[in-house]
């Protein structure tokens, strides 16, 4: 059964297919947040936007209920965090120069604490500015692909300076559309479910969006009412039930084969990911080939 318009959804409708942009606390891990919210929210299960260590905080996007389907999105999602480099030694005088070499392709190897296979792999890093320098200290913001250890960016940055570093606090500002200008804290989130089960959502809507939200930057097909309640049971995507193809709410790229996608129905409701075929079938007239089934 294809979901109401997110515009029109009741609290339980948001929770049951939401997302939440949650300011992760210093002390448990991600994971543990995640636990946290899925009790709090009375749901099955939850996903997240991304490990971080218990000692770093910041944005962690967390998919509520059914939308726990699509955490793939949050694989490929550009991350952006602010560092504190601690170094070893006196700054030398081409400080700025040598920390902006690291921009590009890096070569990293997981660390030994790591769940991941340690070798060499290559992540990039699209900018790395220097906020703020003081004594042997200097403030970082990087914008770095999915997967990107900087706290090995951190002490590579300090061989390459000669003086040795590492990385002091971290808090991670931004994860793919999502970033630190509507964090939501745990306290605030669990205030606002209070208050919802006293009557009063305001801040409970605020907090929790439509997972769509999350969903927003894919290419989307628009599939016909009929052809949407279709593709919810399974069945595959049509060219005859495709109403309108229309680029992503950023950018406005044509999508490619092969590329994730989002199939809406024609009020924005997310029905499935699938992604687009090369070619539609000759017989079938398949546009799309299915991923994951939302509702």
């Amino acid at each position: 059964m294809v979901r109401a318009p997110p515009a029109e959804r009741s609290v339980r409708e948001l929770l049951s297919f939401g997302v939440v942009n949650l300011d992760k606390p210093p002390g448990p891990s991600a994971h543990q947040v995640a636990a946290w919210v899925r009790d709090a929210t009375g749901q099955d299960r939850v996903a997240h936007g991304g490990t971080l260590d218990p000692k770093v905080t910041g944005c962690l996007p967390i998919l509520l209920g059914d939308a726990a389907r699509a955490a793939r999105i949050f694989d490929d999602a550009v991350k952006e965090y602010v560092a504190v480099l601690e170094l070893h030694d006196r700054a030398p005088p081409d400080f700025d120069t040598v920390v902006a070499e690291f921009e590009g392709d890096i070569y990293q190897k997981p660390p030994h604490k790591s769940a991941v296979k340690r070798q060499l792999r290559t992540r990039h890093i699209h900018d790395l500015d220097v906020l703020e320098r003081e004594d042997r200290r200097a403030l970082l913001r990087v914008r770095c692909a999915s997967g990107t250890y900087i706290r090995k960016l951190c002490h590579d940055v300090g061989l390459a300076l000669g003086t040795g570093a590492h990385m002091g606090d971290l808090r991670r500002t931004a994860t793919g559309r999502f970033d630190d200008r509507s964090l939501v804290s745990m306290h605030d989130l669990l205030d606002a479910l209070a208050f919802a089960e006293d009557g009063d959502e305001r801040d409970l809507r605020e907090f929790v969006q439509p997972a769509e939200t999350a969903l927003a930057h894919l290419p989307r097909l628009v599939a016909a009412p009929s052809a949407a309640e279709a593709i919810a049971d399974g069945a595959p995507v049509y060219a005859p039930g495709v109403i309108d193809g229309l680029a992503a709410e950023v950018g406005d790229a044509t999508p490619a084969a092969g590329e994730l996608l989002v199939i809406v129905t024609p009020d924005g409701s997310a029905v499935a990911l699938g992604t687009l075929v090369g070619e539609p079938d000759a017989d079938s007239g398949t546009v799309a080939e299915l991923e994951r089934v939302l509702v």
